[in-house]
């Protein structure tokens, strides 16, 4: 089997394992992680796969027919010319090839190397789809540039994350901005790192345009020839913001996008409640008396998080609700409550090591398996240091807002 197709394997079964009994094991701030991770994921892995497939392919050891595969194209070895690229249609789809010419045509003026493409139905079954990708120089450095092509419900939760920026309590980065397009499509820029510790000097540039019809085009781009592994050639990757818009805006892509099938509308598996409604019902447990302002919120499905300060440095509150468990996450004081509601509290270092990071965590299970976990953090992002002694809420706060009743009945 390709590997690709072994990848694509690996990722199906590994998002099919996220279920509730698998979850027991996961320590609760991992836990919100890690689902939030994998939502946000749902959509992105039918866009995004195979253009982390031909980043992989750039610069390791699977670059010898890793994207192209069958049909696909590979490296040609030189600068990209192209005259006049083939235009695909709504009912032809589209080959590796037409999707490279059009890519690269859509560059502006600079050295082209290192392409990659996957047509229509190139992929691997039930991932991948339209991409293309390559080695973009405009003289003062070469950075990987590369982009996909889907078809997604444009009112779903998942499709609407795509175009919106991340909060910062979630990724730092330097900047985003997300805006509405006069069609009514939506565009997002991010600009940021490829690891948001920063522990390598790696940028990454994204932008993201979702049209009202479900056409989603993604591309990002990197200050270095690979998006792991390889050296920054660049202060900042090789298109500017307007060049990046351009090429994700560029009405040739609607082409592509409108000839692949579209989905079936709300095609996912519900989660909990919506995140409007935990991040609602969150700020509102949060205990009166202490000055706490809401400085930024952030959530979908069963989970939500919020930054906030109240004078003494901010801090992140994170929820999860989950239905189907049976334990709480192990570590810290277990107790049960008369009407059998399992209650774990627990102290830790913040998990991804930054300085001086603690968390604190209320994990709550009923009877019926209706699981709420809250965390807290004596910093506002987990990436940076901590901004205050402790976290914003006492244990005894954390374990009031989980065992609150409304969560019971929350939609």
């Amino acid at each position: 089997m390709p590997f690709e197709d072994r990848l694509g394997e690996v990722m199906r079964r590994t998002g099919d394992s996220f279920e509730p009994e698998d979850r027991r094991g996961l320590v609760a701030s991992g836990l919100v992680r890690g689902r939030r991770r994998l939502a946000r994921r749902r959509t992105a892995a039918v866009t995004g796969s195979v253009l982390a497939l031909a980043a992989v392919g750039l610069g390791g050891a699977y670059a010898a027919g890793l994207v192209g595969g069958t049909g696909g194209t590979g490296d040609t070895g030189g600068a990209a010319s192209v005259a006049s690229p083939p235009k695909p249609t709504e009912q032809s789809g589209s080959t590796g090839e037409q999707m490279v010419a059009l890519f690269t045509s859509l560059l502006p003026p600079g050295t082209v190397t290192g392409q990659q493409g996957r047509g229509t139905d190139e992929g691997p079954k039930g991932f991948g789809g339209p991409s293309a990708s390559a080695v973009f120089d405009d003289g003062k450095g070469g950075g990987l540039v590369g982009l996909a092509v889907s078809r997604v419900d444009p009112h779903s939760e998942a499709a609407g994350e795509q175009a919106a920026c991340p909060a910062r309590s979630a990724r730092d980065y330097d900047a985003c901005h997300a805006e509405t397009l006069a069609d009514g499509s939506r565009y997002m820029l991010f600009q940021g790192y490829e690891y948001p510790d920063r522990r390598e000097p790696t940028k990454e540039w994204r932008a993201v345009l979702l049209t009202p019809r479900g056409a989603l085009i993604d591309a990002s781009e990197w200050n270095a020839p690979a998006e792991k592994g390889a050296k920054v050639s660049r202060d900042t990757p090789p298109l500017t913001a307007e060049q990046l818009k351009s090429l994700v805006t560029a009405p040739q892509w609607l082409s592509v996008a409108y000839g692949l099938k579209a989905p079936a509308k709300n095609d996912h598996r519900s989660t909990g409640p919506s995140a409007e409604a935990v991040e609602k019902q969150l700020a509102a447990l949060l205990p009166a008396g202490k000055g706490l302002r809401v400085l930024e919120k952030d959530g979908q499905e069963g989970y939500a998080s919020l930054v906030v300060d109240d004078g003494n440095g901010r801090g992140l509150v994170q929820i999860n609700v989950q239905t189907g468990m049976s334990d709480v996450s192990p570590g810290g004081e277990t107790s049960t409550l008369p009407d059998g509601t399992l209650v774990g509290l627990d102290k830790k270092d913040g998990e991804k090591g930054a300085a001086g990071v603690v968390g604190w965590t209320a994990d709550t299970v009923r009877p019926n398996g209706f699981r709420v976990v809250v965390s807290a953090f004596n910093t506002g992002n987990q990436n940076q240091a901590a901004t205050r002694a402790e976290p914003p809420l006492t244990l005894e706060q954390l374990k009031v807002i989980a065992l609150d009743p409304h969560w019971l009945t929350l939609k």
